[in-house]
């Protein structure tokens, strides 16, 4: 699935919910939760390594700016979901 596949059928579940900026391709579906608003979901090891290609950051660079800026940034109900570990 694209992402322009993953948008449009998540503006069409829920368009308030929020994406990562420049991390496009890291989003890699749709997450469903019974009486919950659908979200977008990304592959945090797929982040890691967008921000490694893009700007240069070493891994453990990158997994700190995620863990900072976007795994632990909670900006409501509807903030995107985080799959994966970060371990390497």
């Amino acid at each position: 699935m694209t992402y322009s596949n993953i948008v449009e059928e998540l503006r069409e579940e829920n368009p308030e919910a929020l994406l990562a900026d420049g991390l496009e391709d890291a989003l890699v579906g749709v997450a469903r939760r019974c009486g919950q608003p659908s979200l977008a979901v990304y592959d945090v090891r797929k982040a890691a390594e967008v921000l490694i290609a893009r700007d240069g950051m070493t891994y453990e660079d990158a997994m700190e700016y995620l863990e900072f800026n976007s795994i632990g940034a909670w900006v409501g109900p509807h903030t995107p979901i985080w799959l994966g570990s970060p371990e390497e």
